[in-house]
């Protein structure tokens, strides 16, 4: 099956397209600058000129907070871009995987949210994600929507990644704490829509739709915080020694962030036979990736370099 991968050099889109070769895909990988979603005519001709059977749309405008003063560019790429790309998949009758978020909701909901409870996003990034997803369900039928939270992989940058380089340059750090989410790592997503693609290319009967996908339990941005340095103590020797948990009041941002982001999954497990792994499962696994760099995934890194410059 060939696929067309928007947004390699993104941490998802980085992890689809090296597991995908790995899985036997071919894989067509887009990204800035050579590409641009936010380009109609670009759009069309990727879609309609690769031979591709399925889109796997990766890419988005994730700034958060930067959003909230950038409200064009936001809507350009997480609006726009994948209206411009269910159209073209709707012209030449093929289906779309598109990413979205948990900040599609306010966060007010006492329990994980369900694909069915209506979006209520806070903040402009939120807002032009929903729109996002309203333009895709609008003009084509085929269509999966996974909505996730909390990313972070071994590629590009992330919370993880952040609070590893943080724990070996300060001692204490305050993290927010009324914040609940569902970490989610972008090598688990990543085996979530090549088993979806899997089945779609076998012409399983698919029901198409919205669903959520994250790591299986929740936790706070304080509690993750912990958990991060409590495996990498076993690798390395941190300075970090406290990290204090704070209200969101106390660490104010340009956008709102919703207090609660847990998202039920079971969808996916229902239709697609899709298991989540416990968060702290998945984490223990990219810790030990990230100090280990086994000579694997460091064959696996290089040869994606070298793909990625002959595109």
């Amino acid at each position: 099956m060939k696929l067309l991968v928007i947004g390699e050099n993104g941490q998802l889109g980085w992890e689809v397209c090296r597991k995908g070769k790995n899985q036997g895909f071919d894989i067509v990988a887009l990204d800035l600058p050579d590409f641009d979603i936010t380009e109609p005519s670009a759009v069309k001709k990727a879609v309609s000129q690769t031979g591709v059977s399925l889109v796997i749309n990766a890419s988005a405008y994730t700034a958060v907070d930067k959003a909230e003063s950038e409200p064009e560019l936001a809507f350009a790429a997480n609006r726009d871009g994948p209206a411009y790309l269910a159209a073209s998949c709707a012209e030449i009758g093929i289906p779309l995987i598109h990413i979205s978020t948990d900040y599609v909701f306010d966060g007010k909901k006492n329990g994980p949210y369900l694909e069915t409870d209506p979006v209520s996003p806070i903040g402009v990034y939120g807002r032009s994600k929903a729109a996002g997803e309203a333009e895709v369900r609008g003009r084509l039928q085929e269509h999966i929507i996974l909505r996730t939270a909390w990313l972070y992989g071994l590629h590009g940058d992330n919370f993880v990644k952040t609070m590893l380089r943080l724990g070996k340059e300060k001692e204490a750090l305050s993290v927010v704490a009324d914040q609940y989410g569902c970490p989610t790592y972008a090598a688990d997503l990543g085996d979530a829509i090549l088993k979806i693609a899997t089945q779609i290319s076998e012409q399983h009967d698919i029901t198409w739709g919205t669903y959520h996908y994250c790591g299986k339990g929740v936790t706070t941005w304080h509690g993750f915080a912990q958990a991060i340095f409590d495996l990498a103590k076993q690798y390395d020797s941190l300075m970090v020694k406290k990290v204090a948990p704070i209200a969101t009041a106390e660490y104010p941002t340009p956008a709102k962030r919703p207090a609660n982001c847990g998202m039920d999954c079971s969808l996916i497990t229902k239709n697609f036979g899709i298991r989540l792994r416990p968060w702290e499962e998945s984490l223990a696994d990219l810790v030990h990736r990230y100090y280990q760099q086994d000579k694997h995934i460091q064959q696996d890194i290089k040869a994606e370099e070298v793909w990625h410059s002959s595109l």
